[in-house]
Protein backbone atom coordinates (compact mmCIF):
# COMPACT_ATOMS: atom_id res chain seq x y z
CA UNK A 1 0.00 0.00 0.00
CA UNK A 2 2.89 2.36 0.67
CA UNK A 3 4.11 1.92 -2.91
CA UNK A 4 0.60 2.58 -4.25
CA UNK A 5 0.35 5.74 -2.14
CA UNK A 6 3.70 6.89 -3.51
CA UNK A 7 2.53 6.22 -7.07
CA UNK A 8 -0.64 8.23 -6.52
CA UNK A 9 1.36 11.17 -5.20
CA UNK A 10 3.52 11.10 -8.32
CA UNK A 11 0.44 10.92 -10.54
CA UNK A 12 -1.16 13.91 -8.79
CA UNK A 13 1.95 16.05 -9.34
CA UNK A 14 2.58 15.09 -12.99
CA UNK A 15 3.11 17.96 -15.46
CA UNK A 16 4.32 15.92 -18.45
CA UNK A 17 1.67 16.98 -21.00
CA UNK A 18 1.50 20.79 -21.56
CA UNK A 19 -1.88 20.73 -23.31
CA UNK A 20 -3.51 18.81 -20.47
CA UNK A 21 -1.90 20.96 -17.79
CA UNK A 22 -3.21 24.13 -19.44
CA UNK A 23 -6.69 22.72 -19.93
CA UNK A 24 -7.21 21.20 -16.48
CA UNK A 25 -6.00 24.39 -14.78
CA UNK A 26 -8.21 26.60 -16.95
CA UNK A 27 -11.27 24.49 -16.12
CA UNK A 28 -10.40 24.67 -12.42
CA UNK A 29 -10.34 28.47 -12.62
CA UNK A 30 -13.39 28.98 -14.83
CA UNK A 31 -15.56 26.34 -13.11
CA UNK A 32 -19.13 25.48 -14.01
CA UNK A 33 -21.86 27.73 -12.63
CA UNK A 34 -23.35 25.14 -10.26
CA UNK A 35 -19.87 24.44 -8.83
CA UNK A 36 -18.72 28.03 -8.39
CA UNK A 37 -18.28 27.48 -4.63
CA UNK A 38 -16.02 24.46 -5.19
CA UNK A 39 -12.26 24.51 -5.02
CA UNK A 40 -11.48 22.36 -8.02
CA UNK A 41 -8.80 19.67 -7.76
CA UNK A 42 -7.35 20.74 -11.14
CA UNK A 43 -4.57 18.13 -11.18
CA UNK A 44 -4.05 14.60 -12.50
CA UNK A 45 -6.45 12.18 -10.82
CA UNK A 46 -4.87 9.14 -9.11
CA UNK A 47 -6.33 5.65 -8.98
CA UNK A 48 -8.73 4.75 -6.19
CA UNK A 49 -9.68 1.63 -4.30
CA UNK A 50 -8.49 -1.47 -2.49
CA UNK A 51 -4.78 -2.23 -2.79
CA UNK A 52 -5.54 -5.95 -2.45
CA UNK A 53 -8.19 -5.86 -5.16
CA UNK A 54 -8.90 -8.79 -7.42
CA UNK A 55 -10.97 -6.55 -9.74
CA UNK A 56 -9.34 -3.71 -11.71
CA UNK A 57 -11.58 -1.27 -13.61
CA UNK A 58 -9.94 0.83 -16.31
CA UNK A 59 -11.65 3.91 -17.73
CA UNK A 60 -10.65 6.60 -20.21
CA UNK A 61 -9.92 9.91 -18.43
CA UNK A 62 -11.34 12.21 -15.74
CA UNK A 63 -14.27 14.45 -16.65
CA UNK A 64 -13.57 18.20 -16.66
CA UNK A 65 -16.20 18.85 -13.97
CA UNK A 66 -16.13 15.35 -12.48
CA UNK A 67 -12.78 13.94 -11.40
CA UNK A 68 -10.99 17.17 -12.31
CA UNK A 69 -13.27 18.91 -9.82
CA UNK A 70 -13.42 16.33 -7.04
CA UNK A 71 -9.97 14.74 -7.26
CA UNK A 72 -11.31 11.19 -7.32
CA UNK A 73 -11.75 9.06 -10.40
CA UNK A 74 -15.36 8.72 -11.66
CA UNK A 75 -16.61 10.99 -8.87
CA UNK A 76 -19.08 13.82 -9.35
CA UNK A 77 -20.34 13.01 -12.85
CA UNK A 78 -23.01 10.82 -14.44
CA UNK A 79 -20.56 8.16 -15.60
CA UNK A 80 -19.53 7.77 -11.98
CA UNK A 81 -23.17 7.53 -10.93
CA UNK A 82 -23.54 4.49 -13.19
CA UNK A 83 -20.23 2.91 -12.20
CA UNK A 84 -20.53 3.17 -8.43
CA UNK A 85 -24.17 2.11 -8.46
CA UNK A 86 -23.13 -1.07 -10.31
CA UNK A 87 -20.15 -1.68 -8.02
CA UNK A 88 -22.39 -1.30 -4.98
CA UNK A 89 -24.99 -3.65 -6.43
CA UNK A 90 -22.40 -6.41 -6.80
CA UNK A 91 -20.60 -5.91 -3.49
CA UNK A 92 -17.54 -3.93 -4.56
CA UNK A 93 -18.56 -0.62 -2.94
CA UNK A 94 -20.16 0.28 0.38
CA UNK A 95 -22.49 2.85 -1.18
CA UNK A 96 -24.04 3.56 -4.55
CA UNK A 97 -23.19 7.27 -4.79
CA UNK A 98 -19.96 9.15 -5.35
CA UNK A 99 -20.18 12.87 -4.73
CA UNK A 100 -16.80 14.01 -3.38
CA UNK A 101 -13.58 12.63 -1.90
CA UNK A 102 -14.86 12.69 1.68
CA UNK A 103 -18.30 11.16 1.11
CA UNK A 104 -17.45 7.89 2.85
CA UNK A 105 -17.19 5.75 -0.27
CA UNK A 106 -14.98 2.68 0.22
CA UNK A 107 -14.21 0.07 -2.42
CA UNK A 108 -13.76 -3.57 -1.48
CA UNK A 109 -11.79 -5.96 -3.72
CA UNK A 110 -11.83 -3.33 -6.51
CA UNK A 111 -9.42 -0.68 -7.79
CA UNK A 112 -10.15 1.93 -10.47
CA UNK A 113 -7.65 3.53 -12.85
CA UNK A 114 -7.70 5.50 -16.11
CA UNK A 115 -5.71 5.40 -19.33
CA UNK A 116 -5.12 9.18 -19.06
CA UNK A 117 -5.08 10.92 -15.68
CA UNK A 118 -5.90 14.51 -16.68
CA UNK A 119 -9.18 15.81 -18.08
CA UNK A 120 -8.61 16.24 -21.84
CA UNK A 121 -10.22 18.87 -24.10
CA UNK A 122 -13.30 17.40 -25.75
CA UNK A 123 -12.78 14.17 -23.78
CA UNK A 124 -10.20 13.22 -26.44
CA UNK A 125 -6.61 12.67 -25.30
CA UNK A 126 -3.92 12.94 -27.96
CA UNK A 127 -1.86 9.84 -28.90
CA UNK A 128 1.23 11.18 -27.13
CA UNK A 129 -0.82 11.77 -23.96
CA UNK A 130 -1.89 8.13 -23.91
CA UNK A 131 1.75 7.14 -24.29
CA UNK A 132 2.85 9.45 -21.47
CA UNK A 133 0.23 8.05 -19.08
CA UNK A 134 0.50 4.35 -19.84
CA UNK A 135 3.46 3.85 -17.45
CA UNK A 136 1.06 4.71 -14.62
CA UNK A 137 -1.30 1.94 -15.70
CA UNK A 138 1.65 -0.44 -15.95
CA UNK A 139 2.85 0.44 -12.47
CA UNK A 140 -0.65 0.04 -11.01
CA UNK A 141 -0.88 -3.41 -12.55
CA UNK A 142 2.50 -4.38 -11.08
CA UNK A 143 1.53 -3.16 -7.62
CA UNK A 144 -1.97 -4.68 -7.66
CA UNK A 145 -0.64 -8.20 -7.44
CA UNK A 146 -3.96 -9.87 -6.67
CA UNK A 147 -5.83 -8.69 -9.79
CA UNK A 148 -7.55 -11.58 -11.55
CA UNK A 149 -10.37 -9.75 -13.36
CA UNK A 150 -10.13 -6.58 -15.47
CA UNK A 151 -13.19 -4.64 -16.65
CA UNK A 152 -12.37 -2.12 -19.38
CA UNK A 153 -14.80 0.72 -20.06
CA UNK A 154 -14.70 1.38 -23.79
CA UNK A 155 -12.57 0.26 -26.72
CA UNK A 156 -9.79 2.75 -25.99
CA UNK A 157 -9.29 1.39 -22.47
CA UNK A 158 -9.51 -2.16 -23.87
CA UNK A 159 -6.73 -1.50 -26.39
CA UNK A 160 -4.52 0.30 -23.89
CA UNK A 161 -4.87 -2.42 -21.28
CA UNK A 162 -3.56 -4.91 -23.84
CA UNK A 163 -0.72 -2.54 -24.81
CA UNK A 164 0.24 -2.08 -21.16
CA UNK A 165 0.18 -5.85 -20.62
CA UNK A 166 2.39 -6.45 -23.65
CA UNK A 167 4.86 -3.79 -22.45
CA UNK A 168 4.94 -5.60 -19.11
CA UNK A 169 6.14 -8.72 -20.91
CA UNK A 170 2.86 -10.61 -21.14
CA UNK A 171 2.30 -12.83 -24.19
CA UNK A 172 -0.86 -11.64 -25.94
CA UNK A 173 -3.17 -14.20 -27.53
CA UNK A 174 -3.24 -14.62 -31.29
CA UNK A 175 -5.49 -13.44 -32.77
CA UNK A 176 -5.72 -10.44 -30.48
CA UNK A 177 -8.89 -10.07 -28.40
CA UNK A 178 -11.39 -7.71 -30.01
CA UNK A 179 -13.53 -5.26 -28.10
CA UNK A 180 -17.26 -5.64 -27.63
CA UNK A 181 -19.75 -5.12 -24.84
CA UNK A 182 -19.87 -8.20 -22.65
CA UNK A 183 -16.96 -9.99 -24.33
CA UNK A 184 -14.94 -12.18 -21.96
CA UNK A 185 -11.38 -13.40 -22.54
CA UNK A 186 -9.30 -15.64 -20.33
CA UNK A 187 -5.79 -14.28 -20.83
CA UNK A 188 -2.62 -16.39 -20.56
CA UNK A 189 -1.44 -14.57 -17.42
CA UNK A 190 -4.46 -15.79 -15.42
CA UNK A 191 -6.59 -12.67 -15.87
CA UNK A 192 -10.19 -12.57 -17.08
CA UNK A 193 -10.72 -9.54 -19.34
CA UNK A 194 -14.29 -8.22 -19.68
CA UNK A 195 -15.30 -5.50 -22.13
CA UNK A 196 -18.00 -2.91 -21.50
CA UNK A 197 -19.27 0.14 -23.29
CA UNK A 198 -18.24 3.26 -21.38
CA UNK A 199 -21.07 4.69 -19.23
CA UNK A 200 -20.72 8.09 -20.90
CA UNK A 201 -23.81 10.19 -21.54
CA UNK A 202 -23.24 9.64 -25.25
CA UNK A 203 -23.91 5.94 -24.66
CA UNK A 204 -26.43 6.04 -21.82
CA UNK A 205 -28.65 8.83 -23.19
CA UNK A 206 -28.91 7.15 -26.59
CA UNK A 207 -29.67 3.71 -25.18
CA UNK A 208 -26.51 2.15 -26.58
CA UNK A 209 -25.76 1.20 -22.96
CA UNK A 210 -28.63 0.38 -20.60
CA UNK A 211 -28.42 -0.32 -16.88
CA UNK A 212 -29.19 -4.02 -17.33
CA UNK A 213 -26.39 -4.24 -19.91
CA UNK A 214 -23.98 -2.49 -17.55
CA UNK A 215 -25.04 -4.55 -14.56
CA UNK A 216 -24.46 -7.73 -16.53
CA UNK A 217 -20.78 -6.84 -16.86
CA UNK A 218 -20.30 -6.52 -13.11
CA UNK A 219 -22.36 -9.61 -12.46
CA UNK A 220 -19.85 -11.46 -14.68
CA UNK A 221 -16.99 -9.73 -12.89
CA UNK A 222 -18.28 -10.84 -9.49
CA UNK A 223 -18.65 -14.41 -10.72
CA UNK A 224 -15.13 -14.39 -12.24
CA UNK A 225 -13.64 -13.00 -9.02
CA UNK A 226 -15.29 -15.79 -7.01
CA UNK A 227 -14.00 -18.42 -9.40
CA UNK A 228 -10.49 -16.98 -9.22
Amino acid sequence: MRALTSLNKRIASCITCPRLVTYRQAIAQEKRKQYRDWTYWGRPVPGFGDGNARLYVLGLAPAAHGGNRTGRVFTGDRSGDWLYEALHRYGFANQATSLHKDDGLVLSDCYIGATVRCAPPGNKPAPEEFEACRPYVREELRLLRNVRVVVVLGKIAFDHYLKASREEGQRLPSPLPTFGHGVVYRLPWNVTLIGSYHPSQQNTFTGKLTRPMFHSVFRMARKAVKEG
